[in-house]
């Protein structure tokens, strides 16, 4: 047995190339399951708790589309005001949610919303209400893949307050801020609590800082 104790979150070089890619893996399936290719919608949204594809399916708005090769999940379509989206339920957790969202921007998505619960970490608001998340507190493993330490990860400005602009167009009330990205909810203690509601976090959830990571890292578009 080697005699070092040190985190291996903290031996990647970023810049090396993966030797194990979403569009291969994909493609692999895709051969296994006899599917023809399929290009995903540019616009696609995850939706954690699979709340919003529950109620699209149930007032038929959404379909699946059987030519999605991913194991793990289903692709559905819905249209709204002429354009078709694509949305997938049930990511829960960093790694699981970066993984599919690498694969749907294998296949051609060019732009992630992303949606979810979340815990209420600060003391001056009442649920329930939207946070639009424009950092995210790096306590989980999966981001440090993606990006060398460092404490917060960010969501691209441009896109911040283009998702602030439309929520107000519509009408949709919501808050803007700084989120704390968990892989152990159950291992959120009275005094770790306090000291992010300190820090200024807003809420706690256990996805957005892996996202925003790859994001970064990629130069792809995620919210």
């Amino acid at each position: 047995m080697s005699g070092n104790d040190s985190s291996p979150l903290f031996e990647h070089n970023h810049a090396d190339e993966s030797a194990f890619l979403p569009g291969n893996m994909l493609e692999s399936a895709r051969i296994q399951k006899n599917l023809p290719p399929v290009v995903v919608p540019p616009g696609c949204l995850l939706d954690f708790d699979g709340e919003l594809v529950d109620f699209l399916i149930a007032n038929g708005k959404a379909k699946l589309e059987p030519s999605w090769p991913c194991f793990h999940t289903r692709l559905y379509l819905w249209r709204a005001n002429g354009t078709e989206y694509g949305i997938i339920g049930g990511t829960v957790g960093a790694s699981f949610a970066v993984l599919v969202a690498e694969e749907l921007f294998a296949l051609g998505c060019e732009a992630l919303v992303t949606i979810s619960s979340a815990g209420l970490i600060a003391g001056n608001l009442q649920p329930p209400l939207f946070l639009l998340i424009d950092k995210a507190l790096r306590d989980e493993g999966t981001s440090y893949h993606y990006l060398p330490p460092r404490r917060f990860v960010s969501t691209a400005p441009s896109l911040v307050d283009t998702v602030a602009r439309r929520l107000s167009d519509v009408g949709v009330p919501f808050s803007q801020g700084s989120s704390w990205t968990t892989d152990a909810p159950f291992r959120e203690t009275s005094k770790l609590i306090s000291a992010r509601r300190e820090e200024g976090i807003v809420a706690v959830e256990m996805e957005a800082a892996a996202l925003l990571a790859m994001a970064e890292a990629l130069e792809k578009r995620v919210v």
